[in-house]
């Protein structure tokens, strides 16, 4: 394949779209949302961007002034920094407490959502794995657990146990899921996944080869799906250590995969919710 293949034209009336993160060299979104911009024909181009947390409010109040920016994609560690950085964020964002998705409108407003959660259980939904009425046990409770534990519960999963290192970030989350959803079964979960039918790696560990497990997998069995939110490495080692003990494994791509197109959507639109951050 060569470079035209590979890389879009970019002119004067390329619209731009950037990702933010640190580090950034992991990330996968940009080759695979410029895949989709050149498979429509858009003259469209996302380009990474490496923004420590202290510069972030500095690079966000000069986006504003980019009139070819139609928005950026935000991921580790600013989900919840950019919160109060945007003129307005969805009911998710707000709900969640995180943004990973950014619209920029031409008066150089900023609205904010999260697609994190919807992206991961339509991958698995894709993948056949319905969380609907299952008992399902998720590590972390950072920005991304944060999206997909709500998502979780608005798909009708019937148990959702919550498990952090830190136990009160765990027992926070439990409480704001409980007060949207009151009628959820919901737990605080200590390292050893009991009883549960999915299990799933809302944490970065695994990222890099000497991480921790996020969880312990000694009681692990061929009846429990398990799934991560890293996509580099494709199998963690968590998720080596699943099919080791017979379970289903869910890569992380598929959140991203699922996630492109609603990032795409969400920043084009023109449509701008009023709920003000």
């Amino acid at each position: 394949m060569n470079k035209m293949n590979k890389s879009p034209e970019i002119s004067g009336t390329t619209r731009v779209y950037a990702i933010i993160a640190d580090p950034i060299h992991h990330v996968k979104t940009p080759e695979t949302i410029n895949r989709l911009f050149a498979s429509r024909g858009e003259d469209r181009v996302m380009v990474p961007l490496h923004v420590s947390p202290a510069d972030l409010p500095g690079v966000v109040a000069g986006l504003r002034g980019i009139q070819s920016l139609d928005g950026f994609i935000v991921t580790v560690p600013h989900k919840t920094a950019i919160v109060e950085l945007c003129d307005s964020v969805s009911a998710a964002a707000r709900l969640v407490g995180a943004v990973n998705v950014v619209r920029r409108t031409e008066a150089g407003l900023l609205h904010g959502d999260i697609l994190d959660g919807a992206g991961f259980v339509a991958g698995l939904q894709q993948a056949g794995i319905d969380p609907r009425a299952k008992k399902v046990y998720l590590a972390g409770a950072g920005g991304a657990a944060n999206a997909i534990a709500f998502a979780l519960a608005a798909a009708g999963v019937l148990r959702l146990t919550i498990y952090n290192r830190t136990r009160a970030k765990a027992e926070e989350l439990v409480a704001r899921i409980g007060a949207a959803y009151p009628g959820l079964d919901l737990q605080v979960g200590s390292a050893r996944p009991d009883g549960d039918e999915l299990l799933i790696n809302g944490t970065s560990l695994g990222l890099r080869e000497a991480d921790p497990l996020p969880f312990d997998v000694s009681t692990l069995n061929p009846a429990q799906t398990v799934a991560e939110i890293i996509m580099q490495p494709a199998i963690t080692p968590l998720l080596r250590a699943a099919a080791q003990m017979g379970c289903r494994t869910h890569e992380g791509l598929p959140m991203l995969l699922c996630q492109i197109e609603l990032m795409a959507a969400a920043m084009a639109t023109d449509d701008n919710e009023n709920n003000h951050a």
